[in-house]
């Protein structure tokens, strides 16, 4: 499969950990996901907030497309948007191409704090 730009979350400090919007590629099964120095395989539904996990540490993410509106995280956090995709991020996906010089954003989130 050709690379994608995707949200890439690390859950193994509970429910939010430090997410990042990056480049992956994807294994011919689809059941492996290659981010930077990550092996990440499918958990199959198995995983609570959670659909891959590393193969080397086990350490569970949350891997996902890239939301128009930024609300990627599910409470609200910073996520930090990988220089190599940048520029296509926020002209592509977020529509705001006035904002490609930021390296990081905070997402309201799909659950909203109280």
């Amino acid at each position: 499969m050709n690379p994608q730009i995707m949200y890439i979350e690390l859950k193994s400090e509970g429910l939010t950990g430090p997410a990042r919007i990056g480049r992956v590629t994807f294994s011919k099964s689809g059941w492996s996901i290659y981010y930077k120095n990550l092996k990440l395989r499918s958990l199959n539904g198995s995983g609570f907030k959670a659909n891959y996990f590393d193969t080397e540490t086990g350490e569970e993410y949350w891997v996902s497309g890239c939301r128009r509106d930024g609300n990627d995280t599910l409470y609200p956090g910073v996520v930090e948007v990988d220089e190599d995709v940048r520029e296509v991020y926020w002209r592509e996906i977020r529509k705001q191409p006035e904002k490609r010089h930021l390296a990081r954003f905070r997402s309201p989130g799909k659950h909203p704090a109280k």
